[in-house]
């Protein structure tokens, strides 16, 4: 499975706004080459809130763990939630046991956020494809239910009688 492939299937998702820095963009230079995934059916930037997946194109300072410096390694970061994190690593968010981060085409918890429920890919192949193409998708919708729900509370708390419009 090619990077490419990874970015032809998020794009492709209903209100995906995709983050990817470049040189000479607003962004840190660390960010250049990455990206990231939010779902935003405005096409604004969400405010406090995370990406529900991203690709690392390169080592960052706190998490050299997936050894991304060889030309051609890159790693696929998705956020799963708790209960799916123990499902696909058999571990728990609280004591996920360190291990091999660097291994190509295999799930494992995200080298310094599995304790909030991200896996991780390093170059997905021919074992992960599959998977990691129904977690991106499982992803997505998690995250269009919670945007949806938040701008559903919202709506509620403008429209309480006696609350000004």
């Amino acid at each position: 499975m090619t990077m490419q492939q990874v970015l032809d299937t998020v794009r492709a998702f209903d209100g995906v706004l995709e983050l990817a820095p470049d040189e000479g963009s607003e962004f840190p230079e660390i960010a250049w080459g990455d990206h990231f995934f939010y779902y935003s059916p405005d096409g604004l930037i969400p405010q406090n809130t995370q990406p529900y997946a991203t690709i690392i194109t390169k080592d960052y300072t706190d998490d050299t763990f997936s050894n991304l410096g060889p030309n051609g390694r890159w790693r696929l970061n998705i956020h799963v939630g708790s209960a799916r994190f123990t499902d696909l690593t058999g571990m728990s968010l609280r004591n996920f046991a360190p291990g091999d981060f660097s291994e190509a085409d295999m799930i494992i918890p995200h080298p310094v956020y599995g304790s909030l429920g991200w896996i991780a890919v390093v170059n997905p192949g021919d074992r992960t494809a599959a998977a990691v193409l129904a977690l991106l998708r499982d992803a997505h919708e998690d995250e269009r239910r919670r945007v949806d729900r938040r701008a559903q509370a919202r709506s509620n708390d403008t429209n309480e009688p006696g609350k000004p419009q």
